[in-house]
């Protein structure tokens, strides 16, 4: 890696190619031109295919022969066209000549915490013609990791999460830490850049308010489902002999009976994802965790909204009653999943994917999805998320990187069709297979399923296919959590997708770098403040007025100043 001073004829450098390759005129340039479009055409040429589909779609006993065809060349006859839009194939880059290695650095995931032995990873390099040295911080040490990173003078080549950057993404390449690729994604990134411009939302998504192109998204075939809501045990309505809950008053009746009969914290509410701000209980109430949209298209506050103070006295007199989980305000994920599976939690706020593992496969509950409760019967229920084509993470090229190109081309192949197959569903023969229409699946033995190391689907769906990064993510088709035989996490996942009202949800607008510093000072200070205040009066540590103290002191920190920021960012937004 190169120091961070050296970035400035880095950025002059970056910045003469996007000229040359901007501009049209000229003898010289004319014939430049010309003989990279010879030779990219000869390199088009070069990775022509026999057409192996006959051989490879429907056969669920593929010999070695077939598997290498399939594994080690950029092969993708075989793949069919399952989405609205077809993903591209454009393979002109590859192999990328020379030796080149890039330094990419992401953030830790417990189940790989070296992206060096992640087996996926390791054809992208064979496909490619790149080698990867990723730099993965312990698990709990990203943000840390990330901070000494920028503050050292020294960028990778790439940066997984670039959002982590202060200010965001935006500020990144405003600083000169990332370079701006509006000028390089067509000719670098033609994938990429043909994928986000198949469908209006992903391009109105992965470009900035003045149209500029900062780096690569993941960005989906389609709005992934809502992925968190209510879940309740099986068990549990059973012994209650109650249905299903809609109403706040029909939860508590639920959670009083579910008490009586055994459940000894019946609701495990939980704070690993903020479960206390999510839109669950509180939207029933309007008290929406964050930013929303009111009726009127207008960026509003949720804890902020008039009945948030009844929310605040009803989870009070709940946890009073030892309806909630007694650790809910400080348990982590571990402490969360082993109250989960005792036998004293009748619901969760989780995941169904998640439920699905550790309740239904790893212990046997079988389980329900409620949707998120009203105040009164017959009303719409709500949710405050979208996914507006968005999943996966996102990644940015930093102005140190020394080989931009290749750097564009290692990201550009997540949006191929191959790349699609590889990172979505893993390698051919061990994990995956194709069906008669050119669709991949898991067969009942896959790796996925079956890991020779006796791991569980949760932790193998990271270790034999990319779960998080900035490619086409086919969450709804490729996750094994979802599509596992017997499974009924995806079926959860669409209804409350379907049936619940999320028009109020905030779209990903993004700051201008002057906003962005205030915006998060704003922010930072607005969410401690309602964290401190809303925990304590939950808990029974404040009285429910003390939200009159709370509101006011929102109020003097700037609330109107930073709903102002949000505002002026979304008007933007809707410019696009």
């Amino acid at each position: 890696m190169k120091t961070f001073a050296k970035k400035i004829g880095l950025l002059a450098a970056v910045s003469a190619l996007a000229v040359s390759t901007a501009c049209s005129g000229g003898g010289n340039e004319a014939e430049e031109a010309a003989k990279s479009d010879t030779e990219a055409a000869g390199k088009q040429e070069q990775v022509a295919f026999t057409d192996i589909s006959g051989d490879i779609r429907g056969n669920e006993k593929p010999s070695a022969e077939q598997i290498a065809e399939v594994n080690d060349t950029l092969n993708d006859t075989y793949l069919g066209d399952i989405f609205d839009q077809t993903i591209p194939s454009n393979y002109a880059a590859y192999p990328v000549p020379g030796d080149v290695t890039l330094d990419v650095w992401m953030p830790a995931n417990a189940d790989v915490p070296d992206m060096n032995t992640q087996i996926v990873q390791d054809q992208v390099e064979k496909l490619t013609g790149i080698k990867v040295n990723f730099i993965t911080p312990p698990v709990g040490q990203e943000a840390d990791s990330f901070t000494l990173m920028i503050s050292s003078g020294e960028l990778p080549d790439i940066i997984i999460d670039p959002g982590r950057y202060p200010g965001g993404f935006e500020a990144g390449v405003n600083d000169g830490a990332y370079l701006d690729l509006t000028d390089l994604m067509e000719k670098n990134a033609p994938n990429y850049n043909e994928w986000r411009n198949s469908d209006e939302m992903r391009r109105k998504t992965t470009v900035t308010d003045d149209g500029r192109l900062l780096g690569f998204y993941g960005i989906a075939p389609y709005s992934e489902w809502m992925w968190f809501g209510m879940l309740i045990k099986q068990e549990a309505l059973d012994k209650t002999g109650l249905e299903v809950p809609t109403t706040v008053d029909e939860w508590h009746t639920f959670l009083t009976k579910a008490k009586e009969v055994g459940y000894s914290e019946p609701l495990n509410y939980g704070s690993t994802y903020g479960q206390i701000f999510t839109g669950i209980l509180n939207g029933a109430y309007g008290a929406w965790d964050w930013t929303f949209l009111d009726p009127d298209g207008k960026v509003q506050w949720g804890p902020a909204q008039p009945q948030a103070k009844e929310y605040l006295a009803t989870m009070q007199q709940w946890n009073k009653e030892g309806l909630l989980n007694r650790d809910w305000a400080t348990a982590d994920f571990n402490q969360r999943m082993a109250t989960a599976i005792s036998d004293k939690t009748a619901a969760m706020m989780d995941s169904p994917d998640t439920m699905w593992s550790y309740w239904k496969q790893q212990n046997g509950f079988d389980f329900v999805g409620a949707p998120n409760p009203v105040l009164n019967e017959g009303d719409q229920s709500q949710a405050s998320y979208k996914n507006f084509m968005r999943a996966g993470s996102s990644a940015a090229v930093t102005t140190q990187a020394e080989n931009v190109e290749a750097a564009m081309a290692f990201l550009d192949f997540s949006y191929t069709k191959k790349g699609w197959e590889l990172l979505n569903y893993g390698e051919y023969g061990t994990v995956h297979l194709i069906d008669a229409e050119g669709k991949p699946y898991y067969p009942a033995d896959s790796y996925i399923y079956k890991d020779p190391d006796g791991q569980p689907v949760a932790t193998t769906l990271h270790k034999y296919r990319m779960h998080n990064w900035p490619d086409i993510r086919d969450e709804h088709n490729s996750n094994p959590l979802i599509v596992a035989e017997g499974s009924y996490s995806g079926d959860i996942r669409q209804a409350w997708t379907e049936e619940m009202d999320a028009s109020m949800t905030m779209p990903p607008i993004t700051f201008t770098q002057a906003e962005a510093s205030r915006e998060a000072e704003l922010g930072n200070q607005l969410a401690t403040l309602r964290s401190e205040y809303f925990a304590k009066i939950i808990m029974g540590e404040m009285p429910v007025d003390a939200y009159d103290k709370f509101l006011a002191e929102a109020q003097k920190m700037g609330l109107d100043e930073f709903l102002s920021l949000h505002q002026a960012a979304l008007d933007r937004y809707n410019q696009r």
